[in-house]
């Protein structure tokens, strides 16, 4: 896949991993779209280098999904440990 590729990717996995972790993040919506972009890279490397799973080239293969979204709830679980759970 292409660095737009995952970029898109990336939106889409910080989207869904911001459902299925709801509650108000300290950034708003930009820091956690942005967590959700690195969030697939950091999930795509981790498959590839820790896992040894190799990521597809399609932009719909599941373990590929699995992964970016794996990769943003990591990030976003780790944002939220760090900067607080609220706003104030």
């Amino acid at each position: 896949m292409s660095v737009i590729s995952w970029i898109i990717l990336g939106l889409l996995a910080g989207g869904i991993a911001k459902f299925l972790l709801p509650g108000r993040d300290p950034g708003g919506l930009i820091v956690t779209t942005l967590i959700g972009i690195a969030g697939s890279f950091v999930g795509g490397w981790l498959a590839t280098k820790v896992l040894h799973r190799s990521i597809s080239a399609s932009f719909f293969d599941l373990p590929t999904w699995i992964s970016a979204i794996a990769g943003s709830l990591v990030l976003l679980i780790a944002y939220r440990i760090v900067f607080g759970n609220s706003r104030s």
